[in-house]
């Protein structure tokens, strides 16, 4: 019987170390499963450490790992350039602000830069069922959304595309009437313009036909001699040939522009305004203006119905 026992511990032991030696041999010989989706890509490339912490705050990060996108993902840079220089800035953001702004720009669909077609502005819509759409332009190799650059395409991902951008995309909340109301800091002087101008102004500012703004800052009426008491003192009709001298049919983002273009506003094709472009800046040349240039000194801004720019001079369409 002892035997028997000794037998029986020997056999007990052996099948334990064997089902050990195979446990083990099955963990050596499995394969690691190694992942590249969008949320990978954005988690090991270190110029994307902002919108790293960006999908997190927003918790977003589950979200890219499955499905099938198209990322127009801006880089470190662009972020720094929009003015959130780092990940505190990020995290400072309302969680429901930066949810809007990171699913603005993400397509539902994969799209290749070869897939865009050459053209100007071809709406798409984003994850973001409100006001949520934005313009794709390819001019010869070049493609933009709503005039940020695609600096690297085709960044391939398991599920969807990379493009990775220049600027951060701004998804906008009202018309252009109301972001100009939004920024009394920029704008109240602008404001007072547009009200003093009267129905026929707000009326065009609110249509729903597109249009680009190059809009006056604060510091660029009184530089031009038009204060809060000037205003108040000019005419409506006065008022109305300036600001109408503003407004440029169409969205124009600046990355549509050319050096020495020419362009009709709302006055119609004359007097136009013409554009200066070089890699670093653009500026606008009023007829009344002499040689003395507005500087845009930011580009881009997106309301619901047009494109704002900002300038730091007031365009004069002369007589």
């Amino acid at each position: 019987m002892h035997f028997i026992n000794k037998s029986l511990h020997l056999l007990a032991g052996s099948l334990l170390l064997l089902t050990g030696l195979l446990t083990s041999s099955c963990k050596k010989d499995d394969p690691v499963v190694t992942t590249n989706t969008i949320t990978d890509i954005v988690n090991k490339n270190n110029d994307f450490t902002l919108l790293r912490a960006a999908l997190v705050k927003a918790n977003l990060t589950e979200t890219f790992k499955t499905g099938s996108f198209t990322v127009f993902a801006p880089n470190d840079a662009a972020f720094k350039a929009s003015g959130i220089a780092d990940v505190a800035a990020v995290n400072a953001l309302p969680t429901a602000t930066l949810t809007n702004i990171l699913q603005y720009h993400v397509l539902g669909t994969r799209v290749l830069a070869s897939a865009i077609p050459t053209a100007v502005n071809t709406p798409q819509q984003t994850l973001l069922t409100t006001n949520g759409t934005v313009y794709v332009s390819k001019i010869g190799s070049t493609v933009s959304v709503n005039g940020k650059k695609v600096i690297t395409p085709d960044v391939a991902a398991d599920n969807g595309i990379i493009h990775v951008i220049d600027g951060v995309l701004i998804p906008p909340t009202g018309d252009v009437v109301a972001t100009v109301l939004a920024d009394p800091g920029s704008y109240s002087l602008l404001a007072a313009a547009v009200t003093r101008a009267g129905a026929g102004v707000v009326t065009a500012l609110q249509s729903t036909t597109a249009a680009t703004l190059f809009a006056p800052t604060n510091d660029a009426f009184i530089a031009s001699g038009f204060s809060a008491t000037a205003i108040a003192a000019a005419t409506p009709a006065q008022l109305t040939r300036i600001l109408s001298y503003h407004v440029v049919p169409g969205r124009v983002f600046s990355t549509q522009l050319t050096d020495g273009l020419t362009s009709a506003t709302l006055l119609g094709a004359t007097p136009t305004l013409k554009f200066g472009v070089t890699a670093t800046s653009v500026t606008v040349l009023g007829a009344g203006n002499g040689t003395t240039t507005a500087n845009v000194t930011s580009a881009n801004n997106l309301a619901t119905n047009a494109v704002i720019h900002k300038i730091d001079r007031v365009l004069l369409p002369g007589n």
